[in-house]
């Protein structure tokens, strides 16, 4: 007998922030551009309704990015601290250094 199961996950995905600050920052500039346009604003607010959408953007991607949780941005490392029953420090007791001397050989001793 086949068993459906009808736990689903979460259909949701993780906000791309930079997509939504640049969206928010666009319909913004879009906006203010409407209302210079409309002559609903005098030339004066320009200089105050401009900025307007960049702040309003910036402020949603730094909500966005306290309410995401620390988990999302966190990175878990493994493997570059030794386990705690191993010495933290290595085996030098054996001498492994390597000769890297030149040695002459018989084209060299034809060039003298």
């Amino acid at each position: 007998m086949n068993v459906i199961s009808t736990d689903r996950e979460s259909a949701r995905h993780p906000v791309n922030v930079g997509h939504l600050v640049m969206g928010i920052a666009f319909l913004g500039l879009v906006g203010v551009w409407a209302l210079i346009q409309g002559d609903v604003v005098g030339d004066g607010d320009v200089r105050w309704l401009l900025p307007l959408p960049w702040v309003l953007a910036g402020l949603a991607g730094l909500l966005v990015i306290g309410l995401s949780g620390s988990k999302r941005w966190t990175t878990r490392q493994v493997g570059w601290i030794p386990p705690a029953d191993s010495p933290s420090t290595p085996d030098t007791s054996t001498d492994t250094t390597t000769d890297t001397s030149v040695l002459e050989t018989e084209t060299d001793e034809e060039n003298r």
